[in-house]
């Protein structure tokens, strides 16, 4: 039951991250706020450091966080240039549900064996995702998403899903790598993984010529982002360390409800049909998974 209240909570830090992230992108350039928002993770991460890291980190296990956050960040990149070719609803259910789809397979092949009323909330939340996050894109999606650009709903919705299916398996690298680091080394392994993140993206600004702060509104958004991303990181390396992977990950990706649900109170945006059916499909397959255990 505790890992299901850690990924839980885990996919409330991402869905509130990703709604700071694409309010703060309204104004500022994306490329500032991900570098400003991978900053503050790496502060955020740094601090908590000392309260989660009795042991000595082994090589396995920062190795492993490296790879969790270079899959993280090139899972983004590969969903913004989805996002250039196709409508959000495109390649944002698909890197969504691909996160969990691949995550799910690496635990059954890692010798997880999730009771049958797990198994069968773990299927429900796919369809469950693919309805909040087709409906959450609008909203910002993950932190390094663009304003969507009208002429990709007409672009090249093959390119587009290709590259959302690649983010899906980036993603789940990234939730892959944090299960496999331990939990022998404390929050070093997440610690690993928040340099490899502020280290790409810091190459890309500097490759871009876009390492400067952005506006003061967008600013706070931005710090708020990489606050609140530190902490889904965080949450679910804990998580993952008290249950199933393939349990953790998928519960972890509802986080676009989060941001469904926020931009409805905060917005006042509309809860469409496909919206509430995400929703209360969500829930049901979270009840499930928590009746059948987590691992």
């Amino acid at each position: 039951m505790l890992a299901i209240i850690l990924a839980l909570a885990s996919a409330i830090g991402y869905g509130g991250s990703d709604f700071a992230a694409g309010l703060a992108s309204r104004s500022a350039g994306v490329i500032q706020v991900t570098l400003l928002a991978s900053a503050v993770s790496a502060l955020v991460v740094t601090a908590a450091l000392p309260f989660a890291a009795s042991h000595p980190p082994t090589t396995a296990a920062l190795v492993w966080g490296a790879v969790a956050g270079l899959g993280g960040t090139m899972g983004a990149l590969a969903l913004y240039l989805g996002f250039r070719h196709a409508a959000f609803s495109v390649a944002g259910p698909i890197s969504a549900v691909g996160a969990a789809g691949f995550s799910v397979l690496a635990g059954l092949l890692l010798g997880e064996r999730p009771t049958a009323l797990a198994l069968t909330g773990i299927v429900l939340a796919l369809p469950a995702i693919v309805g909040v996050s087709a409906s959450a894109a609008s909203a910002g999606g993950r932190s390094d998403e663009p304003a969507e650009d009208p002429a990709a709903a007409a672009g090249r919705p093959i390119a587009g899903a290709a590259a959302g299916l690649v983010a899906g398996a980036c993603f789940a690298l990234l939730f892959i790598g944090l299960d496999r680091a331990g939990s022998g080394s404390g929050l070093w392994p997440v610690a690993a993984t928040q340099v490899a993140e502020l280290a790409v993206a810091l190459a890309v600004a500097v490759a871009t010529r876009n390492v400067r702060l952005p506006g003061s509104r967008p600013r706070l958004l931005a710090a708020i982002t990489g606050a609140a991303g530190a902490a889904g990181t965080i949450l679910f390396f804990f998580a993952t360390h008290e249950g199933f992977l393939a349990v953790t990950a998928v519960l972890t990706s509802l986080y676009p409800a989060v941001t469904i649900v926020l931009a409805r109170t905060v917005l006042g945006e509309r809860l469409t049909v496909l919206r509430l059916a995400g929703l209360v499909l969500a829930g049901g397959c979270v009840s499930l998974i928590a009746v059948g255990g987590s691992g």
